[in-house]
């Protein structure tokens, strides 16, 4: 599949969209809205949101940052990943794959947004600089610098994710089959990483018996997705109400045992 250069304007457009919206705390920068917009352009829909499902999961684990670690961006998977899945589908490029193989690029766009802020860092003074000055016109431009820096870099890393499409597709080809296989494997574990990190931050013992109830749902019973989502909406209802009937005996009790002392006594 050839990508247009109209196509790639649009990729370029897009991730200048999405890059720089995390300032804006709108989460554009995650992998399954990128892939969304990059398979509506592309025309395979389907193939990237399959793709994106599979990126959001690894890399909302990845987003915890453990340790204090700057973990990788996920304008990796999300640009670069969506275009190999969809146009080197013919080469057996399967999600799982090119999840693994746009890793490094999510690696190195990190480092890209390290430079900037790093580039951006000394703006707080020259902004003070100029509203004492009486510059309100250059304060604003400062103001915004670092949100037009980041969706200038987003297009050029969009545009040029797109256009390089022929070299990700000798790159591939130059690949012999045994590690595209590898990669396939190593690509279906990221997400099971990701989990995995999610869950050490945010599990707890009280948990643990719905997420074995989600294991047995998936691995046993072989329910769907959106099976095992109502039951977890079952049960997320229940502890609702149980926690909030418990708090509301509790209030009830702590009235009742009061005592009045109006009487003095």
């Amino acid at each position: 599949m050839e990508i247009t250069l109209i196509q790639g304007l649009l990729i370029g457009l897009v991730t200048a969209f999405c890059y720089s919206g995390m300032l804006l705390g709108i989460y554009t920068n995650r992998a399954i809205v990128m892939s969304f917009f990059v398979g509506l352009i592309l025309g395979d829909l389907p193939t990237a949101i399959i793709f994106g499902a599979l990126a959001e999961l690894a890399y909302m684990g990845f987003g915890v940052g453990a340790g204090g670690t700057v973990p990788p961006n996920p304008v990796g998977p999300g640009i670069v990943g969506t275009i190999m899945v969809i146009t080197l589908k013919d080469q057996g490029v399967t999600p799982e794959s090119a999840l693994a193989l746009s890793f490094p690029f999510a690696v190195l766009f990190q480092f890209v947004s390290t430079a900037l802020y790093t580039a951006f860092a000394g703006l707080p003074r020259w902004t003070s600089k100029a509203i004492q000055e009486g510059r309100y016109s250059k304060f604003h431009l400062l103001a915004n610098a670092t949100y037009i820096g980041f969706a200038i870099t987003g297009f050029f890393i969009g545009l040029a994710a797109a256009l390089s499409r022929p070299a990700l597709q000798a790159f591939v080809e130059a690949l012999p089959q045994w590690l595209i296989n590898g990669f396939a494997v190593a690509g279906g574990l990221i997400p099971a990483i990701g989990f995995a990190m999610i869950l050490s931050v945010m599990i707890k013992k009280q948990l643990i018996p719905y997420l074995l109830l989600g294991y047995v749902c998936i691995a046993y019973l072989k329910l769907p997705t959106m099976a095992v989502a109502l039951v977890g909406g079952i049960f997320a209802c229940i502890y609702y109400f149980n926690k909030s009937n418990n708090n509301d005996q509790q209030s009830q009790v702590t009235m009742n045992s009061k005592e009045d002392f109006n009487d003095g006594i």
